[in-house]
């Protein structure tokens, strides 16, 4: 007997957001860049991050890859099948007795994974990919050229300044990653165990957006802290992607704060892509923030912001390497309402020292 098809139709999944990416407000003819200045500056940059923060990944320099978004995609679909397949057999199985609905249905879902990633590919700048495979030195650190050269032929920005700046964050979350010894198998175990308690009824979705519109409140408190997701999860699951995003918040705010402190003479105009690239966001049109909303990349953009007011309140309180408390255990890590009570953190801490 052969077994169910998956319930995501990769193909469809691949060919719409290849058309999309090929469509999307393409960038303006990318001039040749050498990317060796940004390539050979790898080490430099993870020493300037250790610097700020102790870390170092004990597998020697990442292997930086400048990619287009044909690759990009293809690259994010095989994590997703990777991370979803314990989920996606489980969804296989409901769905085998009906093979109809169950085509629809594969088709449907390809193309919103498609629409998604097809339109993540035009936006996204960089990324620390460690759902590559299951092996701790499988990483991948990709930096996406051609929305690279549209942000910096728009704002006149230095390529190589630039690009390095980018570089900075997806290396301050590999070290994050890998220089914290448990932390990859945490995240790692947290998602897989939020995927445990994922309900492999198709309706679930439907049943989701209904209780939405019930209790309208309750449902954007939701999808702010973990997108689409945060409606169709089931308790469990709802209290394990709490630990996920005190976590990420943690993580994300770490980056930026790092990011901007690792800087130094390397990018001299760091301020500034900050600054452009934060009104960049604030000022999307309205189908990108809904978009940015349903996906949860608005919640990860909010991790931004509470992350690092996080780490700013402990720093006041314990000095600037207060959040190195945070890598002696998963147990020291901030829940997602420490993060935004940071004194719940530290009366948790003071009384662990008890």
């Amino acid at each position: 007997m052969s077994p169910a098809p998956s319930p995501i139709d990769w193909d469809r999944a691949e060919r719409v957001a290849l058309g999309i990416a090929a469509r999307r407000r393409p960038p303006a003819a990318v001039p040749f860049f050498d990317a060796s200045a940004v390539l050979t500056a790898v080490p430099d940059v993870e020493t300037a991050i250790e610097a700020v923060t102790g870390l170092r990944p004990p597998h020697g320099p990442a292997e930086v890859q400048f990619v287009d978004r044909p690759t990009w995609i293809r690259a994010n679909l095989a994590s997703f099948r990777n991370l979803l397949a314990p989920l996606l057999d489980q969804w296989s199985e409901k769905a085998a007795g009906s093979p109809t609905a169950s085509s629809i249905g594969r088709q449907v879902a390809g193309a919103e994974v498609g629409a998604l990633l097809g339109w993540m590919s035009t936006r996204v700048l960089g990324q620390y990919d460690i759902l590559v495979g299951r092996e701790p030195d499988d990483e991948a650190v990709y930096l996406v050229a051609p929305n690279m050269a549209d942000i910096e032929q728009r704002y006149g920005f230095d390529p190589v300044e630039f690009r390095t700046w980018v570089l900075l964050h997806e290396l301050t979350h590999r070290a994050q990653f890998t220089g914290v010894p448990w932390m990859r198998g945490h995240f790692t175990g947290l998602v897989e165990q939020s995927l445990t308690f994922a309900n492999p009824d198709l309706t679930a979705f439907t049943d989701a957006m209904r209780a939405a519109l019930r209790n309208r409140r309750e449902a954007s408190a939701q999808v702010r802290d973990g997108g689409v997701l945060g409606l169709m999860a089931a308790p469990g699951q709802k209290a394990v992607m709490a630990q996920v995003g005190g976590l990420m918040s943690l993580l994300e705010g770490h980056g930026d704060i790092t990011m901007t402190r690792a800087a130094g003479d390397m990018v001299p105009n760091a301020e500034r892509f900050e600054r452009i690239l934060r009104e960049r966001r604030r000022n999307s049109n309205p189908l990108s923030r809904t978009v940015m909303r349903l996906a949860g990349i608005e919640a990860k953009l909010n991790q931004y912001a509470a992350g690092a007011r996080f780490i700013g309140a402990i720093e006041e309180a314990h000095g600037e390497r207060a959040v190195d408390r945070c890598w002696r255990s998963p147990d020291h890590l901030p829940t997602l309402e420490e993060v935004r009570v940071p004194t719940n953190w530290l009366s948790r801490m003071a009384a662990l020292d008890g």
